[in-house]
């Protein structure tokens, strides 16, 4: 299994992104809980959304809620991040995650079987 997650780069402070998370190498994304977490420079990677298989549930932390929107398309593979009203404490490495077999919200690393490679945000003030 292979997360490739897209879309980051540099924004404005107040700005919004899209970031995207195509899977490969298997056959029932459908079957995947998937997440967000992302890593500022000095600091631990952190929780920032989760979502179940079928997408009709969703959780965010505090930190972004009200300002990101975590989706998927189970037909395409994929799962999205739209992060809008971008802030600078924003700035960090997102990484996208799957898990498998398991369709509620998760929001521990450890908790993740598969992870993407990382795409940078970042926000200027």
């Amino acid at each position: 299994v292979q997360l490739q997650a897209s879309g980051g780069g540099l924004v404005q402070a107040g700005g919004s992104l899209r970031l995207s998370c195509a899977a490969s190498g298997l056959t029932t994304f459908s079957m995947y809980a998937m997440g967000w977490f992302r890593q500022a420079p000095g600091k631990e990677r952190e929780f920032v959304a989760t979502i179940s298989c079928s997408g009709g549930s969703t959780d965010y932390a505090d930190s972004v809620k009200g300002r990101f929107t975590i989706s998927r398309d189970n037909a395409k593979n994929t799962v999205y991040l739209q992060m809008n009203i971008l802030k600078p404490e924003d700035t960090a490495v997102y990484y996208c995650a799957g898990r498998k077999y398991y369709c509620g919200s998760y929001y521990t690393l450890s908790t993740y079987d598969y992870w993407g490679q990382g795409t940078l945000v970042t926000v200027s003030s």
